[in-house]
């Protein structure tokens, strides 16, 4: 069996990881420094934790499961205790991308990040159905990337990364500096800004008099189907009334240059504020 030392173990990421990887193939060790932490895993799983040395010890893979701004901190502390071929396994692009890593050659660093399961699904299990984060019950596709190591590293990256984030649909082979565009690029910068601008125009035109019920209803309703067309899940088109509200309204909304938040400077300057 493949060795795997999990590193924050008991936090929310790592939580996620421990349930997935409770009855895969691979032997996991796993590390929680904090007691809530440990002590949920005991309670939820029956799992014991152990000390960095021992989860080390032999092991194959390491993932880190802490947030982005102790990946450096944490891989730092534990480097001499990584083999050479060892995999580093991080959940994130922002801490690689910004230099966070190791400077270790003879390591492998495996970057890989969940897309969350689609807003158009075929999910009929109420489970499922209720799992927007993904990684439970719901399927959804995944990003990753073999950002250095040798090439035939891919293939158990790609392993860990589908076993983590099951159950996966499609597994998209990207770039480090490709899933920094996706996130906090596209994801973040762009549709979670565009998404907070969508609640406050919503409250917006409650506070011009439309009930909050029939506002929120008419808003998540025209998001389904505008988006459906947009995205070309199903045929259709936008009648000239949308097209010209929507020729009007970008200007009023966007800048001319909104799309420099994918230029190599911002992405990274976007980086830097989040590790």
């Amino acid at each position: 069996m493949t060795s795997i030392a999990l590193f924050g173990a008991g936090g929310k990421m790592g939580q996620r990881l421990s349930r997935n990887l409770k009855d895969s193939r691979f032997s996991v060790r796993h590390v929680e420094v904090s007691d809530a932490g440990r002590a949920r895993l005991a309670q939820d799983f029956g799992i014991q934790c152990v000390s960095a040395e021992q989860a080390l010890a032999g092991a194959e893979v390491a993932i880190l499961a802490v947030p982005d701004t102790h990946i450096g901190k944490v891989a730092q502390s534990i480097q001499h205790l990584l083999k050479p071929g060892t995999m580093v396994v991080v959940l994130d692009a922002a801490a690689p991308f910004a230099g966070h890593l190791p400077e270790r050659p003879d390591l492998t660093y495996f970057v890989t990040h969940p897309c969350h399961p689609p807003i158009f699904n075929d999910e009929t299990d109420p489970d499922a159905k209720l799992d927007r984060f993904g990684g439970v019950a719901a399927k959804q596709h995944i990003v990753s990337a073999l950002m250095q190591g040798p090439e035939e590293h891919y293939v158990l990256g790609e392993e860990v990364a589908r076993t983590i984030w099951a159950p996966v649909m499609r597994s998209h082979r990207v770039s480090v500096e490709q899933m920094a565009l996706l996130e906090p690029g596209l994801s973040e910068t762009v549709v979670a800004s565009l998404l907070d601008v969508m609640r406050e125009a919503m409250d917006e035109v409650v506070a011009r008099g439309v009930p909050a019920e029939a506002a929120r209803d008419f808003l998540l309703g025209h998001m389904n189907i505008l988006g459906a067309v947009i995205f070309k899940e199903q045929p259709g088109v936008f009648s000239d009334a949308c097209n010209k509200a929507i020729q009007f309204g970008k200007p009023m909304l966007m800048r001319d240059d909104w799309k420099r938040v994918f230029e190599p400077e911002e992405i990274a300057a976007s980086i830097k504020r989040i590790t």
